[in-house]
């Protein structure tokens, strides 16, 4: 057993946080140390409680942390630490940084430039227009969304990105494999397949309320700018907001009714110095990060005018991976003699670049 298996193990008993996890380090120093350690030894730990004691104690044993690994796997959950060179800069570098994260889907995600949308779980019918509106223009510049999985504006923005195809993460206040609410069971089931869930807390842990204002800092800390969309005084999409302003995060907010209880929140973040947001250019041209990966991406793009409808079939079969040319004419209709002619003439036009093995994927220019 490592630092990095200790640190699974530990973040998977219930009771023990960040501020136990922190105590130890402090203690041990090295936290193979407490593996090792004799049972008097840890009855001896201060500022520890009994109870603690005695569960670190009873699930110390390797089968215990195998059964930890297994069940990950059979879940189809990945568990990074933040020992580990794959874990999200962004985030490493927040006050009191998740030790342990389970991510069920695209890891991949957590990489990429990203907004995080929130506000109000009883959001109006402009609030959800308007959640709606600028999660598909984000997601259609090639922005990540990232919100909390929460009914009203937190569902309408993962909605908005998996709608117009775009990549969305969420960010629980439970395990992975327990989602909620139970109502957002179907948006769940969507970004596990086409998105990305993240959790700090361990597998088969419900939400309970003192998890989400942990889990709003993991919200703030991935993306590159927090966006409000409704919110009351003194709601939890605000503490999401200050968690991105302590991390140095551009804060966004859309004005609302002055009459609507809904609407006080943004309208005190507007008043505290957020930026105003009515449009998506709003947001871009305060993120710096943004306008380039938006230069990039019109650099990019593919005009499909200059194609022949067979040819953008073709284009559109391959832009989401390396993928053989059995599965081209497979997905596009196209007989293979015929989509032979027409991969050739991609290949030529220097829009797609072939692989061994009858592999072809798009060329990067």
């Amino acid at each position: 057993m490592d630092n990095r298996d200790i640190l699974i193990w530990l973040n998977s008993i219930q009771g023990i946080g960040e501020k136990t996890i922190n105590k130890l380090y402090d203690h041990f120093k090295n936290l193979t140390d407490l593996w090792y350690c004799s049972k008097n030894d840890i009855m001896q730990l201060p500022s520890i409680t009994d109870n603690i004691k005695r569960k670190l104690i009873d699930s110390r044993s390797e089968s215990y942390y195998n059964h930890i690994i297994t069940y990950s796997k059979s879940s189809d959950v990945k568990i990074i630490t933040i020992l580990d060179e794959e874990y999200p800069e962004n985030l490493r570098n927040i006050y009191n940084p998740p030790k342990v994260l389970y991510l069920k889907g695209n890891y991949n995600l957590m990489y990429k430039p990203s907004i995080a949308i929130v506000g109000s779980r009883k959001a109006t019918y402009y609030g959800k227009w308007v959640t709606e509106r600028l999660s598909k223009e984000l997601s259609s510049l090639g922005i990540c969304i990232i919100s909390g999985m929460a009914l009203g504006i937190d569902a309408v923005a993962h909605k908005g990105a998996l709608d117009h195809n775009g990549e969305t993460i969420a960010v629980l206040g439970s395990g992975v494999d327990r989602p909620y609410p139970k109502r957002n069971i179907g948006i769940y089931n969507d970004i596990s397949k086409k998105g990305l869930v993240v959790s700090e807390f361990p597998l088969g842990m419900e939400a309970i309320a003192g998890n989400f204002p942990l889990r709003n800092r993991i919200i703030s800390g991935l993306s590159l700018g927090i966006l409000v969309i409704e919110a009351k005084e003194k709601s939890g999409s605000l503490i999401t907001a200050y968690h991105g302003l302590e991390q140095g995060k551009d804060i966004f907010a859309v004005p609302g009714n002055i009459n609507s209880i809904y609407s006080k929140g943004t309208n005190l973040l507007i008043k505290d110095g957020a930026k105003i947001v009515t449009k998506v250019e709003d947001i871009l041209e305060e993120i710096p990060k943004l306008r380039k990966l938006i230069k990039e991406n019109e650099e990019n793009s593919i005009k499909y005018d200059d194609f022949s409808d067979k040819e953008v079939s073709v284009i559109k079969a391959i832009h989401n991976g390396p993928i053989h040319s059995d599965m081209i004419a497979y997905n596009t209709g196209i007989y293979i003699v015929e989509l032979n002619s027409i991969l050739t003439i991609l290949e030529m036009k220097n829009v797609i670049k072939a692989l061994p093995g009858k592999v072809y994927t798009i060329n990067n220019f």
